[in-house]
This record gives C-alpha cells, structure tokens and sequence, in this order.
C-alpha cells in the first residue's frame, strides 16, 4: 500500500539487493491501529453502560393497516427516548438498528393457524463526526440528513407506511390477528459492539408485541 517504498526498492536495486526492514508491514501495523482504536471505544461505551440508567421501553402509541393500489400499508407510531448510554454510542460513531417486526395471522378451526404475512424493515441511524450531521436509512433505500438528533429521531418515532403484503395476500371477509413490535437490533452491530450490548441493559431496547384485529374488506 505505500507507494514510496516500492520507489526506493527501485532505487536500491541499483546497488544491490534490499535489506530486509526490522518494522511491521504497514499493512499490518495499520489494520493493528484500527482494532486498538475499535476496542478502546467498545471498552469507553462498556464504562458507560454501568451507569445505573436503564433503557427506556418503547411503547407503538398508533398502528393500522389500511389498502392501496399498491397493497395494504401499515402505518406506525412509537413513543420513547434514547438513553445516555446509546445516545454517547451514536455520537462516537455507532449505528444503531431499529428493526420493526410484523406477522398476519388467519384463524383456522380446522388446523392451525395461518401466517399470512411476516415482514420486517430497518430503519438505521447515524452520526458522521465531520460533518456533524445525523443519517437515517429505511432498509439501506430511502436516506435522509439532519442537524440534529431530534428531527433524525422524529423519523424513526414515526416512519413512512410501508407496504407489507400485496393486494392478492389476504383474503377479504376474513379476520386476521395482525402482531407488531419494534426492537433494537444489536445484530446488525460490528461484532465487537454486539458482545458489549449482550451484557449492557441500556442497548436491551424493545416494545412488547401488540395485536390487533384487521379485516379487509
């Protein structure tokens, strides 16, 4: 990778061959440089976490469902707050994940029940140092910026609808028990970052699974 040492082997080779060099390949010291940078930054958020506040729970204040002519669109709202300990993650650099669960499910008296649909989306938020401006990304498609923390959060509180199945997927006059819950998902995390929130309550951030009843028409 470093260009000046291949013009001096160039040069040296003039005169005989190149004395074998006592440093680490910068290839290798550099990568090096990147670990210690990522594991003191996990051991710094690993100090936070032992504050004793908690993560607070988030709550789906509104959640409906309604057709389209593209398909049936679930609309969503949700109540909470970052905690110190996330809010110091995101701002040094960290995504976070919040992924958003939901499940239809028809009623068979004769069997079991039916999972009509099952569908997920992730909406990431983060923060880049430089230009001191907040991202947020629907499922890696749709991104947007912002100044401050609070307008990016006002999306993720409050995401576009979001088609979930196709207008042919359910069957109208049937009644189907539709699940939603929305949780941090720490998955998605760097590895490093992903042992630190197994053992940290504030990065343990979900709703409870909420059901509801919808029947198309």
């Amino acid at each position: 990778m470093n260009l000046t040492q291949s013009a001096s082997f160039t040069s040296r080779s003039q005169y005989g061959p190149r004395p074998a060099s006592g440093g680490a390949h910068p290839q290798f010291a550099g990568r090096l440089a990147q670990w210690l940078r990522l594991a003191l930054l996990v051991l710094l958020l690993a100090c936070a976490g032992a504050s004793p506040v908690r993560a607070a729970e988030i709550t789906i204040s509104q959640a409906s469902i309604e057709p389209s002519d593209e398909g049936y669109r679930l609309s969503l709202a949700y109540s909470f707050e970052l905690n110190r300990g996330l809010e110091d993650a995101l701002s040094r650099g960290v995504p976070l994940y919040f992924t958003t669960e939901v499940q239809l499910t028809r009623h068979r008296w004769y069997w079991f029940d039916e999972t009509s649909v099952s569908a997920s989306r992730t909406v990431r938020i983060s923060y880049n140092v430089l230009t001191r401006q907040y991202h947020t990304a629907i499922s890696g498609q749709l991104q947007q910026s912002f100044s401050n923390l609070e307008d990016a959060m006002a999306l993720i509180r409050r995401p576009p609808r979001w088609i979930i199945a196709d207008n042919n997927a359910l069957k109208s006059g049937d009644a189907y028990s539709v699940g939603v819950r929305m949780r941090l998902d720490v998955a998605q995390l760097p590895k490093p970052f992903q042992v630190n929130a197994l053992n940290n309550s504030d990065w343990r951030l979900s709703s409870d699974w909420i059901e509801f009843t919808y029947k198309p028409e």
